[in-house]
């Protein structure tokens, strides 16, 4: 931990201690810390990567290989809404480019960024497995179906 840390930074950095020191082992394991790690902090800063790669014993190189192979890993800050559009084929092939590009304008942000107010994130995935619901917008845990751009602007005022 550096010298700036606050109290908060103490406790998130004491509680990922805490899960490693539980794990029988850490060898084979990095996915899951960083996966633990991302929950605590929200997103994988580069002082959180070499953290982790200091207790692990492993290089920070392949830390951040594995954060920034997998979508799932983030190394910027999210929103208090994560807004994520499938673009899985069946959401692709029924419009979902056209609810990105209205999210897009709505929200002033492109894909991976986060609003200013650190309100609202945009990001894109593959498939959320809820096909017959094409196209399909994620907001935090909630999905939303048969989304058209029509009906961005009322998906995003619930937020607000």
């Amino acid at each position: 931990m550096g010298c700036n840390e606050n109290g908060a930074d103490r406790e998130k950095y004491a509680e990922l201690d805490q899960f490693i020191a539980s794990l029988p082992t850490t060898k084979g394991e990095l996915i899951r810390v960083l996966h633990r790690a991302q929950g605590i902090f929200g997103y994988l800063p580069k002082e959180v990567q070499v953290y982790v790669a200091k207790k692990l014993d492993l290089p920070v190189s392949k830390v951040y290989g594995v954060v920034s192979f997998y979508s799932f890993f983030t190394m910027k800050p999210k929103g208090k809404y994560d807004v994520s559009v499938c673009l899985g084929t069946a959401c692709y092939v029924r419009g979902a480019d056209k609810i990105l590009e209205a999210l897009t304008k709505k929200l002033g942000i492109g894909v991976g960024d986060t609003t200013e107010d650190a309100k609202f994130s945009l990001r894109t995935l593959r498939c959320v497995g809820a096909c017959g619901l094409a196209p399909v917008v994620m907001i935090n845990n909630k999905v939303y179906g048969r989304v058209t751009p029509d009906m961005v602007e009322g998906i995003i005022a619930e937020c607000e």
